[in-house]
């Protein structure tokens, strides 16, 4: 695993000139306790949702850390362990609501299969471009077109193979599908994003998010720049 700044400016480099990313790669990483946070990182600047959080790490180069009072989501901060489930998600009653569900039990059954980290551990989360991270990330987050998603998709199988398995909801995509459950289960996760990330965050029409455990990543950037040259591979066409 890299230890060095440079280590993760060259992951970087190496990422977005393979897959031709539209931004950075995205470091993040949970902060259990205050002194966890690195001395003279700035605080977010409002409530923002975690899916915009990243977006402007990705798209302005903004490094900064949020603590529960500047999460905007509820549903984000409970998949993040910042608080607890609210009432409305726990029941269903909120996606069920927004006509997303046919039954608030359809809701309820989805709920309760989301990734999240226990309501209470996180005391904040801290976000940066991979290349200027102040931090030894946890997850490193990347949006991009599909057959970007593609090409890390094999990546991710070049040195083992085997199959890639995706878990998503089309809710929580950010929060849950990419951070949490990439951090709890130690493997990379797609996610075809959602209406709250798509709607607040900028994901565009033709982009999905992946999460990648930041341990992997060093092997995982190898393995691309292998198979993005293979004979047969399909290449950018921007």
């Amino acid at each position: 695993m890299p230890t060095a700044a440079s280590d993760y400016a060259a992951l970087s480099e190496g990422l977005k000139n393979l897959l031709g990313l539209s931004g950075s790669p995205v470091a993040f990483r949970f902060a259990h306790i205050k002194d966890e946070i690195p001395e003279g990182m700035a605080e977010a600047p409002e409530q923002l949702r975690h899916c915009k959080m990243v977006s402007m790490a990705r798209h302005e180069g903004a490094v900064f850390y949020a603590t529960v009072d500047r999460h905007l989501c509820n549903g984000g901060a409970w998949a993040l362990g910042l608080r607890p489930l609210t009432e409305s998600l726990q029941t269903g009653d909120f996606y069920f609501k927004l006509g997303k569900f046919s039954s608030r039990a359809a809701c309820r059954r989805t709920i309760d299969r989301i990734p999240h980290l226990t309501p209470g551990e996180t005391y904040a989360t801290l976000y940066a471009p991979l290349e200027a991270a102040p931090f030894v990330p946890e997850v490193v987050l990347i949006v991009a077109t599909p057959l970007s998603m593609l090409k890390l998709a094999q990546a991710a199988l070049f040195e083992v193979g085997g199959r890639n398995t995706a878990e998503f909801a089309g809710i929580q995509s950010v929060c849950a599908d990419a951070t949490a459950q990439t951090f709890l289960s130690g493997r990379a996760n797609f996610s075809l994003g959602c209406d709250g990330s798509r709607k607040f965050s900028g994901i565009e029409e033709q982009e999905m998010v992946m999460g990648i455990p930041a341990e992997r990543l060093p092997s995982l950037v190898a393995g691309l720049e292998i198979v993005m040259g293979a004979p047969g591979s399909v290449k950018r066409t921007g």
